[in-house]
């Protein structure tokens, strides 16, 4: 119902002609003149949202109206709801030559915002961005950025960084990151007071509470974003505001100069130097904007990281420790990767927290950039982190593989350091069944993902194994399920040591001591435990009830694409006993699939092109292969269900075996 009342509304916003348009624009500009901000302005206003932003193509409106909105949109008394819509049609039908906007008169601050989100998606045109930058840092510096309101500035801030971060000089840069020290540091540490509605009731001003921790104590340092109040200071306002955007800001500028590749290369002597200074807070006064900016963010985040070790009282809270956890860690990282000198303060409290949440799977998020962390920096602190990285490739993915946000992230966290993985660590290519469970549970989502990280696993050593994991993807699926099932079952209960007794289902067969070492191999966490096992078929039987099942459809749909990917990645590298090798799986398995018979049919097809392409690629394996060969074409049963691949080989082989010969 409602998606049809939105589409009727879309056509006939979509239909409106030019003529109408007019006559609308018309009522609407006198409303706006009069100063009516009335039900039957808010609703005109709507209506001429949805026909600029309804069509493909951008609708002309008259200069009058256009001068309209712009002077609605600067008059301080006019109701929030005409401010934002004003603000979104003019977004919408902005630039044009009817209407220049600028924001150099401007003086508050809830204005500024909504002027700076129409000027600046429009780009750097005339100077627009700078004019923006430089009235945002001119209202930071006046004295009203302590009032109401001055928090709407620093998003602005981030915008301008993301559109043109060249704006900005280098006087501007420290400017702005001395205000940043003082708003991350020195923020008040007594609650707001609510603002009065006037009048005879009116309570009596009281004297501010203290801030609160998330456990409900006193808080006994300085404020930061998991403070807790009942009602919260302009300078509190700035605080939480300036954690959220420092990472950007330290990402391009806390470097070096101003927008430079080039880092300030310190000598030993200035390195500890700058440590003393770190010391004490007064002495750190005495440091560059950008030096005091790193130590007052490494204080704050070693704050963060302390409160959340704290047992908040309300769930959301705690949902708030972890964020904040995820972001701390993520700064300290960064940090560190700026100034070396800081990476022996931070690793004991990034160890630590390591220690303390690297058994609760509902830290998992921030165990990766805890990771992370150990990955960039552990070299250079002497620290071994092998224990690190074994307890997320061999815990993680086996434990949370049904976790779509850790699966996505984890798999994002692989694919950017997929280089130094491959080159450091040895664990990630042993992993890789482990990590299959991920694409297996959440193929639709994590497909793309894992293709491009596939060809990082694929090594010389574990090429076989990795071929028979990927033909046996649809099963690991299946059998994630059957795990998942007899969890919650009641046979879960018991174990079943029958062997007599007749399998009903996959996750019955699942508890069964007879099928365990079946379900052991498929569901393994390391590589190394044989290419693949002797009773597939036997596999297949037990987990037939789950073929059908969306989950391992959709996982058997991927299977063709994932091989090319391998194939792709192998010929690179492969020599001649290994092609051997390939060739003897591709025909041993093209019998032995999950019975899916669209998957059987798709597999089949690549096995047939990639046999070819192997042939080419090692001719002399139609000699060393021909028994395996002729016997593969001799036996009858090839034939059946599988003609296209059975005809390759056996069209092929006679044709290379006579050319060889020759």
């Amino acid at each position: 119902m409602f998606g049809a009342s939105a589409g009727n509304l879309l056509r006939q916003a979509r239909e409106v002609q030019d003529e109408d348009l007019q006559k609308f624009c018309s009522r609407i500009s006198t409303l706006l003149q009069n100063k009516e901000y009335n039900k039957e302005a808010i609703d005109s206003l709507q209506k001429l949202f949805l026909i600029v932003s309804a069509t493909k193509y951008g609708r002309t409106l008259p200069r009058d109206v256009l001068q309209k909105l712009h002077s609605t949109l600067c008059f301080l008394k006019a109701p929030q709801p005409v401010l934002v819509l004003c603000s979104a049609i003019l977004r919408e039908v902005l630039p044009s030559n009817s209407l220049t906007l600028s924001c150099d008169e401007v003086n508050d601050m809830k204005t500024m915002s909504l002027l700076s989100s129409i000027i600046l998606p429009q780009g750097s045109i005339n100077g627009d961005v700078e004019a923006v930058c430089s009235r945002v840092l001119k209202l930071l510096e006046s004295r009203q950025v302590e009032s109401q309101g001055s928090r709407f500035l620093l998003p602005i801030l981030s915008k301008v960084l993301d559109v043109a971060p060249t704006t900005l000089n280098e006087e501007q840069v420290n400017a702005v990151s001395k205000k940043l020290v003082d708003w991350l540091r020195y923020a008040s540490t007594l609650q707001g007071v609510p603002l009065s509605s006037g009048g005879f009731f009116s309570p009596r001003s009281r004297q501010p509470a203290s801030i609160l921790e998330v456990d409900g104590a006193v808080a006994g340092d300085f404020f930061t974003l998991l403070s807790i109040g009942h009602y919260y200071t302009e300078d509190q306002w700035l605080n939480m505001h300036s954690f959220s955007m420092i990472r950007k800001w330290l990402l391009y500028f806390g470097a070096s100069g101003v927008n430079s590749n080039d880092a300030d290369e310190k000598s030993e002597l200035d390195s500890s130097v700058m440590s003393m200074l770190s010391a004490s807070s007064t002495s750190s006064r005495l440091m560059p904007p950008k030096e005091r900016l790193r130590e007052k963010t490494f204080e704050y985040c070693n704050r963060l990281i302390e409160q959340s070790d704290r047992k908040a009282i309300k769930k959301s809270d705690s949902e708030l420790q972890k964020a904040c956890l995820i972001e701390a860690v993520t700064l300290l990282d960064l940090i560190c990767q700026q100034d070396p000198s800081f990476v022996y303060r931070a690793f004991p409290v990034v160890k630590a927290l390591y220690g303390r949440i690297c058994a609760d799977s509902g830290f998992t998020r921030a165990l990766l950039p805890v990771v992370q962390f150990y990955l960039n920096h552990s070299e250079l602190a002497a620290v071994d982190s092998e224990a690190v990285y074994r307890h997320l490739f061999t815990k993680i993915p086996s434990e949370l593989y049904h976790d779509s946000m850790v699966a996505f992230e984890f798999l994002q966290f692989c694919r950017k350091n997929r280089k130094t993985l491959s080159e450091n660590v040895g664990i990630f290519h042993k992993s890789f069944p482990n990590m299959f469970k991920f694409l297996a549970w959440n193929t639709p989502s994590l497909f793309t993902e894992f293709i491009e990280l596939l060809p990082e696993l694929i090594r010389q050593d574990t090429s076989l194994e990795i071929l028979h994991s990927l033909l046996d993807l649809p099963c690991l699926t299946a059998a994630l399920e059957a795990q998942l099932r007899s969890q919650t079952s009641v046979a879960s209960e018991k174990m079943i040591t029958d062997q007599n007794r007749k399998t009903l289902n996959s996750a019955e067969a699942f508890q069964n001591l007879h099928y365990r070492s079946m379900f052991l191999y498929i569901l393994r966490v390391e590589a190394g435990a044989g290419d693949t096992i002797d009773r597939l078929n036997l596999l297949h039987e037990v987990l037939l009830d789950m073929a059908q099942r969306p989950r391992v459809i959709h996982c058997a749909q991927t299977v063709p694409i994932l091989l090319q990917v391998f194939f792709n990645v192998v010929i690179q590298f492969a020599d001649g006993p290994l092609i051997n090798q390939l060739v003897l799986v591709i025909l041993e398995r093209s019998s032995l699939l999950y019975d899916i018979p669209e998957f059987k049919t798709e597999v089949q097809r690549v096995f047939s092109s990639q046999l070819l392409v192997l042939c080419k690629l090692y001719p002399p394996l139609i000699v060393e292969q021909s028994k395996e060969l002729l016997e593969f074409c001799a036996t009858v049963s090839n034939i059946i269900n599988k003609e296209t691949f059975f005809t390759h080989v056996g069209l092929y082989v006679p044709v290379q075996d006579e050319a060889i010969r020759s």
